[in-house]
Protein backbone atom coordinates (compact mmCIF):
# COMPACT_ATOMS: atom_id res chain seq x y z
CA UNK A 1 0.00 0.00 0.00
CA UNK A 2 1.68 3.51 -0.84
CA UNK A 3 2.56 6.01 1.23
CA UNK A 4 -0.30 8.00 0.01
CA UNK A 5 -3.04 5.90 1.49
CA UNK A 6 -1.06 5.24 4.47
CA UNK A 7 -1.02 9.02 5.19
CA UNK A 8 -5.07 9.14 4.48
CA UNK A 9 -5.96 6.17 7.12
CA UNK A 10 -3.82 7.56 9.39
CA UNK A 11 -6.25 10.63 9.46
CA UNK A 12 -9.50 8.74 9.23
CA UNK A 13 -11.51 8.21 12.54
CA UNK A 14 -11.51 5.14 12.02
CA UNK A 15 -7.90 4.64 12.61
CA UNK A 16 -7.85 6.88 15.12
CA UNK A 17 -4.42 6.95 17.85
CA UNK A 18 -3.20 4.00 15.64
CA UNK A 19 0.37 4.88 14.68
CA UNK A 20 1.22 4.05 10.91
CA UNK A 21 3.58 1.49 11.87
CA UNK A 22 0.84 -0.50 12.96
CA UNK A 23 -1.28 0.18 10.37
CA UNK A 24 0.04 -3.04 7.99
CA UNK A 25 -0.62 -5.26 10.85
CA UNK A 26 -4.29 -4.14 11.62
CA UNK A 27 -5.08 -4.04 7.74
CA UNK A 28 -3.62 -7.75 7.38
CA UNK A 29 -6.15 -8.63 9.93
CA UNK A 30 -8.76 -7.19 8.25
CA UNK A 31 -8.20 -8.23 4.50
CA UNK A 32 -9.66 -4.77 2.58
CA UNK A 33 -10.93 -5.09 -0.74
CA UNK A 34 -9.69 -1.58 -2.79
CA UNK A 35 -11.61 -0.69 -6.26
CA UNK A 36 -11.37 2.41 -8.34
CA UNK A 37 -14.45 4.19 -9.53
CA UNK A 38 -14.45 6.88 -12.70
CA UNK A 39 -16.70 10.09 -11.84
CA UNK A 40 -20.09 9.86 -11.37
CA UNK A 41 -20.10 5.64 -11.68
CA UNK A 42 -21.76 4.20 -8.54
CA UNK A 43 -19.64 3.14 -5.30
CA UNK A 44 -22.73 1.77 -4.18
CA UNK A 45 -26.39 0.92 -5.13
CA UNK A 46 -29.42 0.65 -2.93
CA UNK A 47 -30.59 -2.94 -3.28
CA UNK A 48 -26.96 -4.37 -4.16
CA UNK A 49 -25.56 -6.72 -1.88
CA UNK A 50 -23.84 -5.05 1.06
CA UNK A 51 -19.86 -5.15 0.53
CA UNK A 52 -18.54 -3.95 3.80
CA UNK A 53 -17.45 -0.75 5.28
CA UNK A 54 -16.04 1.74 2.81
CA UNK A 55 -13.28 4.20 3.79
CA UNK A 56 -12.97 6.51 0.56
CA UNK A 57 -9.30 6.94 -0.14
CA UNK A 58 -8.94 9.30 -2.78
CA UNK A 59 -11.60 11.55 -4.82
CA UNK A 60 -14.94 12.66 -3.46
CA UNK A 61 -18.21 10.89 -2.78
CA UNK A 62 -21.98 11.46 -2.12
CA UNK A 63 -24.53 9.05 -0.11
CA UNK A 64 -27.99 9.23 -1.64
CA UNK A 65 -31.26 8.12 -0.60
CA UNK A 66 -33.82 7.49 -3.79
CA UNK A 67 -37.51 6.94 -3.84
CA UNK A 68 -39.71 5.09 -6.22
CA UNK A 69 -40.13 8.51 -8.01
CA UNK A 70 -36.70 8.98 -8.62
CA UNK A 71 -36.76 12.02 -6.50
CA UNK A 72 -33.36 11.87 -4.11
CA UNK A 73 -31.94 12.91 -0.67
CA UNK A 74 -28.49 13.66 0.24
CA UNK A 75 -27.62 12.04 3.09
CA UNK A 76 -23.72 13.47 3.07
CA UNK A 77 -20.81 13.96 1.32
CA UNK A 78 -17.64 12.44 1.57
CA UNK A 79 -13.75 13.25 1.10
CA UNK A 80 -10.83 10.92 1.55
CA UNK A 81 -10.78 9.69 5.25
CA UNK A 82 -14.04 9.70 5.35
CA UNK A 83 -16.16 6.40 5.87
CA UNK A 84 -19.35 4.77 5.13
CA UNK A 85 -21.70 1.97 5.57
CA UNK A 86 -21.76 2.41 9.28
CA UNK A 87 -24.64 2.13 10.27
CA UNK A 88 -25.47 -1.12 8.37
CA UNK A 89 -22.07 -2.85 8.86
CA UNK A 90 -23.55 -4.45 12.25
CA UNK A 91 -27.01 -4.84 11.30
CA UNK A 92 -29.05 -7.76 10.47
CA UNK A 93 -29.35 -6.11 6.88
CA UNK A 94 -27.59 -7.97 3.46
CA UNK A 95 -28.06 -5.43 1.12
CA UNK A 96 -27.35 -1.09 0.70
CA UNK A 97 -30.45 1.09 1.70
CA UNK A 98 -28.57 3.78 0.26
CA UNK A 99 -26.80 4.75 -2.70
CA UNK A 100 -22.92 5.99 -3.02
CA UNK A 101 -21.97 7.88 -6.10
CA UNK A 102 -18.44 9.49 -7.09
CA UNK A 103 -18.66 12.91 -7.17
CA UNK A 104 -14.83 12.93 -8.80
CA UNK A 105 -12.31 9.75 -10.30
CA UNK A 106 -12.43 8.18 -6.52
CA UNK A 107 -10.42 4.90 -4.81
CA UNK A 108 -12.37 3.29 -2.19
CA UNK A 109 -11.15 0.37 0.14
CA UNK A 110 -14.32 -2.02 1.90
CA UNK A 111 -13.58 -3.40 5.13
CA UNK A 112 -15.81 -6.66 5.84
CA UNK A 113 -17.26 -5.85 9.13
CA UNK A 114 -17.07 -9.48 10.73
CA UNK A 115 -13.10 -8.70 10.62
CA UNK A 116 -13.65 -5.04 12.21
CA UNK A 117 -15.17 -6.84 15.55
CA UNK A 118 -13.78 -9.96 15.25
CA UNK A 119 -10.96 -11.08 17.51
CA UNK A 120 -7.47 -9.87 16.48
CA UNK A 121 -5.22 -13.22 16.16
CA UNK A 122 -2.30 -11.66 17.53
CA UNK A 123 -4.64 -9.81 20.26
CA UNK A 124 -2.82 -6.42 19.25
CA UNK A 125 -3.73 -3.31 21.39
CA UNK A 126 -4.16 -1.74 17.64
CA UNK A 127 -6.89 -3.71 16.96
CA UNK A 128 -8.58 -2.96 20.33
CA UNK A 129 -8.40 0.84 19.38
CA UNK A 130 -9.93 -0.26 16.16
CA UNK A 131 -12.78 -1.07 17.65
CA UNK A 132 -13.57 1.85 20.25
CA UNK A 133 -12.95 4.26 17.42
CA UNK A 134 -15.97 2.18 15.58
CA UNK A 135 -18.09 3.02 18.78
CA UNK A 136 -17.29 6.51 18.85
CA UNK A 137 -18.20 6.66 15.20
CA UNK A 138 -21.74 5.04 15.39
CA UNK A 139 -22.34 7.40 18.39
CA UNK A 140 -21.68 10.59 16.38
CA UNK A 141 -23.09 9.24 13.60
CA UNK A 142 -26.90 8.78 15.43
CA UNK A 143 -26.74 12.03 16.84
CA UNK A 144 -26.00 13.94 13.26
CA UNK A 145 -28.98 11.47 12.47
CA UNK A 146 -30.99 12.96 15.08
CA UNK A 147 -29.62 16.74 13.79
CA UNK A 148 -30.54 15.51 10.19
CA UNK A 149 -34.36 15.07 11.24
CA UNK A 150 -34.38 18.91 13.22
CA UNK A 151 -33.46 20.17 10.02
CA UNK A 152 -36.36 18.46 8.13
CA UNK A 153 -38.84 19.09 10.81
CA UNK A 154 -37.93 23.46 10.04
CA UNK A 155 -40.84 24.43 8.20
CA UNK A 156 -39.48 27.94 6.97
CA UNK A 157 -36.77 28.05 4.48
CA UNK A 158 -34.67 31.01 6.21
CA UNK A 159 -35.01 28.73 9.06
CA UNK A 160 -33.52 25.86 7.56
CA UNK A 161 -30.72 27.76 6.21
CA UNK A 162 -29.82 29.79 9.24
CA UNK A 163 -29.66 26.86 11.68
CA UNK A 164 -27.57 25.50 8.93
CA UNK A 165 -25.05 27.70 8.82
CA UNK A 166 -25.25 28.28 13.04
CA UNK A 167 -24.10 24.65 12.93
CA UNK A 168 -21.26 25.18 10.50
CA UNK A 169 -20.30 28.29 12.42
CA UNK A 170 -20.45 26.55 15.76
CA UNK A 171 -18.48 23.28 14.44
CA UNK A 172 -15.67 25.39 12.62
CA UNK A 173 -15.82 28.31 15.33
CA UNK A 174 -15.50 30.40 12.73
CA UNK A 175 -17.74 33.16 10.81
CA UNK A 176 -16.50 32.35 7.50
CA UNK A 177 -16.00 28.93 6.65
CA UNK A 178 -16.03 26.61 3.14
CA UNK A 179 -19.04 24.53 2.88
CA UNK A 180 -18.64 20.62 2.36
CA UNK A 181 -21.79 20.26 0.00
CA UNK A 182 -22.64 22.16 -2.90
CA UNK A 183 -25.71 24.18 -3.48
CA UNK A 184 -27.59 21.36 -5.58
CA UNK A 185 -26.41 18.63 -2.34
CA UNK A 186 -27.38 21.48 0.18
CA UNK A 187 -30.66 21.87 -1.43
CA UNK A 188 -31.39 17.91 -1.19
CA UNK A 189 -29.52 17.92 2.52
CA UNK A 190 -32.28 20.69 3.55
CA UNK A 191 -34.95 18.77 1.32
CA UNK A 192 -35.72 22.08 -0.37
CA UNK A 193 -35.28 23.17 -4.14
CA UNK A 194 -32.25 24.87 -5.12
CA UNK A 195 -34.01 27.52 -6.44
CA UNK A 196 -35.51 28.37 -3.75
CA UNK A 197 -32.47 27.98 -1.74
CA UNK A 198 -30.39 30.33 -3.79
CA UNK A 199 -33.24 33.05 -4.00
CA UNK A 200 -33.32 32.43 0.08
CA UNK A 201 -29.62 32.84 0.68
CA UNK A 202 -29.56 35.39 -2.08
CA UNK A 203 -32.41 37.19 0.43
CA UNK A 204 -30.36 36.86 3.26
CA UNK A 205 -26.87 38.14 1.67
CA UNK A 206 -29.37 41.85 0.66
CA UNK A 207 -30.37 42.14 3.83
CA UNK A 208 -26.65 41.91 5.08
CA UNK A 209 -26.78 38.45 7.09
CA UNK A 210 -24.81 36.60 5.07
CA UNK A 211 -22.58 36.78 2.53
CA UNK A 212 -20.93 33.56 0.37
CA UNK A 213 -19.06 32.64 -2.97
CA UNK A 214 -19.21 29.78 -4.72
CA UNK A 215 -18.87 27.48 -1.10
CA UNK A 216 -17.73 29.82 1.16
CA UNK A 217 -19.82 31.67 3.22
CA UNK A 218 -19.81 34.32 5.66
CA UNK A 219 -21.75 35.06 8.76
CA UNK A 220 -21.87 38.52 8.75
CA UNK A 221 -25.03 39.23 11.27
CA UNK A 222 -24.61 36.70 14.23
CA UNK A 223 -27.33 37.89 16.35
CA UNK A 224 -29.88 38.36 13.42
CA UNK A 225 -29.13 35.11 12.02
CA UNK A 226 -30.06 33.19 15.77
CA UNK A 227 -33.00 35.18 16.30
CA UNK A 228 -34.28 33.81 12.69
CA UNK A 229 -34.59 30.26 14.70
CA UNK A 230 -35.50 31.45 18.09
Amino acid sequence: MGHDMIAVLTHSPLFGNIEAESLASVLGCLQPKISAYPKNNYIALAGDEFAGLGIVLAGKATVIKENAAGSRIVMTSLEAGDIFGEMIAFSTLSAWPVSVIAQAESTVMFLPAVKIMGTCPNVCSSHKQLITNMLRILSEKAILLNRKVEYLSIRGMREKISSYLLDQHRQTARKTFTLTLNRNDLADFLNVSRTALSREMGRMRDEGLIDFYRSSVKITDLDTLKKVIE
